[in-house]
């Protein structure tokens, strides 16, 4: 039977090769015969076309040599017409010896519309969508469309969306193409999870990264939604983590993601092999350039023998060396570190390699994607320009720039061939994000008392780069407004100008007795001298102002009434015959100490003032710092011109370093000193106050001299200030660990010491017509005499405290609790054990 079946299937096979050989020749004779070969383009009949014009259809059609069209073109012309995406269906038919072309074209859209989109704005979508109103239709782009706009939402953490659009014909050939959303729920984070991680906890990776876990709060932020990209940044941010902290080895082997039905979430693990720390054994340079002496570039590097090794630290000494060589005319020069490690030793033996590169150089540099900046504001971001040695170097050192400027989402800066072999052309793909910002913001402080603000802000302002900003905010005890507007790159040069016009009003409250207006605007200048290192020179000019409270500039209180701070309990009526309190009589005309009642007299006052601040930062994060140094020194002197002159000098460092078990130490070291400049004495204004700001525990301005002639009477004074100060703090913060991560509380414990001292400000004044002034003769209503000075404590005492802190770094803003308990304190400071700050936006 089945050799039966065998015989009958190889005698069928064998007929139908035998019929077929002569029908597939008739077939091909039949085609080289066809008169469609022998048609010109000029002859080919178009049928059902209605907007696209017969020529343009027919000049898809090339003729050959003599004219004619074979059957080959006019497959590439069928082909070329389906491409275009005008028509539904192309057919080509062969009539009375004539070639016919018969056409459905696509129907034009009318209008795109979008429904159920509440999250993503019509602007958006419109702006990712390649079917355009007035457009040709294409099923396959409505398609492309569709699978588009579900990109844009799960790039917003949406994974439940559901896009499906639709097809309204209309008269005319027209539709309307309308694509209805459903938006679905945000798909958050649900757990993030670090496997292979000992050298660091995850609490403290969970810092490192981007994506963060869904928690109560997570509907005023962002980064608790799923987006693929952000998690495999993070990948990358966690790899150079480790290399900056000596893990050489180090791989982030996978980013796993699953989602949970039951939890409606993802759940992320990063698997990290962290390998061994490795420390930096020896530091050699090396050159291959005859002429270029290889130990000139050590005071270059940025790594040390005996260190840790850092990645990040022999990337820029990388660019640094690449830098100073072109900088002495080798152009083509590369630097190129190699790495020896010594497993036993754990260390690694560094070698920069000074190499002659090939000769490249750069052709042009294409900008992509920037609809809305300036070319020039991201060309000025290069080192380097057409026709220039093409240098790896200064180009990461760009793409590095352009990413700060926090204009863009992406920055990618790559390279493409040239014209020759010896020119290259690079390419920067950007894509622009918002950069204007809108806010309101509210908080309250024990010292300055509830506070909002309204202000507007644009980082790229008119697409030039320029930062602007307008703000103006109303207080309990302080308001006013303020302009600026900065200019990062000044004639070309890699110079900030920033200018600044603001006015402030502080009232008179619970720690000072009087009123200060201050209008002022002020240019200044900033250099980036490194990365790590800058300079700011300013000028400032502005005119002040005091002023008392009516129930504090008048003689008409009496005992007991006032409601203003310090309010004295001996304050008669003003007459010309003193009651028993009277012997006191006013305080020269109100409550407040005597040089406020100086400045009072003297109006206003005009201070113009030049200084400058350098700064020297390596912290690890700006905002939630862990590892690293900050340090500011400033100085000011006033004196060119206007009434005032002084030269006034502060310091002040923070050092962080991380301890066991996410445990982050600070020490706080801070200090000042004011002297007199240009013959004139120091006002009382310009005085360094201190408080809280300087020791915790204690009032604002409640540390220092301080006014006490009727100390004694009123248990109150006004603070006077001083010339010098000091204060060092060491503090602990550490998490709580019982609390997810992304509620950002720690809290702190924390030593505080420090003085203030050495007021020199005006002690005694000759007045005119005061009633009943203390120390004054005579002492008789209008009369004309000099007092014979005020009583103050200027005890140089140093000041202490321990205290405890809560530190939220909450969707609002930071928050800060302190409860500080003064362990020295003088005679007469103010003590506030408890003190909150903080504010918001929204």
């Amino acid at each position: 039977m089945n050799v039966g079946m065998r015989v009958f299937r190889g005698g069928l096979l064998a007929a139908l090769v035998f019929f077929a050989m002569p029908v597939a020749a008739t077939v091909t004779a039949a085609l080289v015969a066809s008169p469609a070969a022998a048609q010109t383009a000029e002859s080919i009949a178009v049928e059902g076309n209605r907007r696209v014009e017969v020529e343009t259809i027919r000049s898809y059609f090339k003729p050959g040599p003599g004219g004619r069209l074979d059957q080959g073109r006019i497959d590439d012309g069928l082909k070329a017409l389906i491409e275009t995406g005008l028509f539904q269906d192309v057919r080509i038919n062969q009539a009375g010896g004539r070639l016919v072309v018969t056409v459905v074209e696509n129907p034009v859209i009318g209008r795109v519309a979008f429904e159920g989109n509440k999250k993503v704005k019509d602007e958006q979508l419109t702006a990712e969508i390649q079917s355009k109103a007035r457009g040709t239709l294409s099923r396959p782009m409505v398609q492309s469309d569709a699978l588009r706009i579900a990109e844009v939402y799960r790039h917003s953490g949406r994974y439940d969306v559901r896009v499906t659009p639709e097809i309204i014909e209309q008269p005319n050939n027209r539709v309307d193409l309308i694509f209805t959303v459903e938006e679905g729920a945000k798909t958050g984070v649900r757990s993030i999870e670090f496997i292979g991680n000992n050298a660091f906890s995850s609490y403290r990776l969970k810092d490192v990264i981007k994506t963060h876990e869904s928690n109560f709060l997570s509907f005023l932020a962002s980064g608790d939604l799923y987006d693929p990209d952000r998690v495999e940044a993070d990948r990358d941010l966690i790899r150079r983590y480790y290399l900056k902290h000596g893990y050489a080895d180090v791989q982030v082997v996978a980013a796993l993601t699953e989602y949970d039905p039951e939890k409606k979430g993802f759940l992320v693990t990063f698997k990290i092999e962290e390998g061994q720390q490795y420390r930096v054994g020896s530091v050699e340079f090396q050159s291959t350039i005859p002429t270029l002496d290889a130990n000139s570039f050590r005071s270059y590097s940025r790594v040390s023998v005996g260190s840790l090794y850092n990645a990040e630290a022999l990337e820029k000494s990388v660019e640094e060396m690449s830098i100073e060589a072109s900088r002495r005319g080798y152009s083509f020069a590369t630097v190129r570190p190699r790495g020896d490690r010594n497993f036993d030793n754990h260390t690694v033996s560094i070698v920069f390699a000074i190499d002659e590169g090939p000769r490249t150089y750069i052709e042009r540099i294409d900008v992509r994607g920037n609809t809305r900046t300036r070319d020039y504001v991201i060309r000025r971001e290069f080192d380097l320009s057409e026709g220039d040695a093409y240098n790896r170097a200064l180009v990461d050192r760009a793409e590095r720039r352009l990413k700060n400027l926090d204009f863009f989402k992406s920055v990618k800066v790559v390279t493409e061939p040239g014209s020759s072999s010896d020119r290259i052309i690079l390419v920067v793909d950007l894509e622009e994000k918002s950069t204007g910002d809108f806010s309101v913001s509210g908080g309250y402080s024990t010292s300055d008392g509830a506070l909002a603000e309204v202000s507007v802000s644009e980082r790229n302002f008119l697409g030039r780069g320029l930062f602007a900003k307008a703000s103006v905010s109303y207080g309990q005890y302080s308001r006013g407004y303020s302009l600026s507007l900065v200019e990062p790159y000044l004639l070309d040069y890699r110079v900030a100008l920033g200018l600044d016009l603001y006015q402030r009003q502080q009232l008179a409250n619970s720690y000072v007795s009087y009123t200060t207006k201050t209008l002022g605007f002020s240019p200044r200048l900033g250099f980036g001298l490194r990365e790590d290192l800058s300079l700011q020179v300013r000028y400032s000019i502005y005119q002040q102002e005091i002023s008392l409270p009516d129930a504090l500039n008048n003689c008409n209180n009496n005992f007991g009434t006032s409601s203003y701070f310090p309010t004295p309990g001996f304050i008669n009526a003003g007459n010309d015959n003193p009651t028993a309190y009277g012997a006191y009589g006013c305080l020269g005309d109100g409550e407040a100490a005597l040089p406020v009642r100086i400045e009072l007299q003297d109006g206003k006052s005009l201070t113009s003032a030049i200084g400058y601040t350098l700064t020297y930062n390596t912290l690890d994060n700006n905002k939630n710092p862990t590892d690293g140094l900050l340090i500011d020194f400033r100085e000011d002197y006033a004196g060119v011109g206007g009434d005032v002159s002084y030269l006034k000098s502060a310091f002040d460092a923070k050092y962080y370093t991380p301890l066991v078990s996410d445990i982050v130490g600070l020490i706080h070291v801070q200090g000042g000193i004011l002297n007199e400049a240009g013959g004139k004495d120091i006002r009382m204004l310009d005085h360094f106050q201190m408080g809280p700001n300087l020791v915790r525990g204690f009032a604002p301005n409640g540390i220092g001299p301080r006014d006490i002639s009727n100390y004694y009477l009123t248990g109150y004074g006004d603070a006077l200030g001083g010339t010098k100060y000091w204060g060092a703090s060491a503090e602990l913060q550490m998490p709580f660990w019982f609390l997810p991560k992304e509620v950002g509380i720690k809290g702190a414990v924390y030593a505080d010491a420090g003085s203030l001292w050495d007021y020199k400000g005006p002690t005694s004044w000759a007045l005119t017509n005061q009633v009943n002034t203390v120390g004054c003769a005579p002492a008789t209503k209008n009369a004309i005499g000099t007092c014979a000075g005020m009583t103050y404590d200027d005890s140089n005492l140093v000041r202490t405290s321990v205290g405890v802190g809560l530190i939220w770094a909450s969707p609002f803003g930071p928050l800060r609790f302190d409860y500080a308990i003064p362990i020295t304190k003088g005679q007469y400071d103010r003590v506030q054990q408890f003190k909150f700050g903080g504010g918001t936006s929204f």
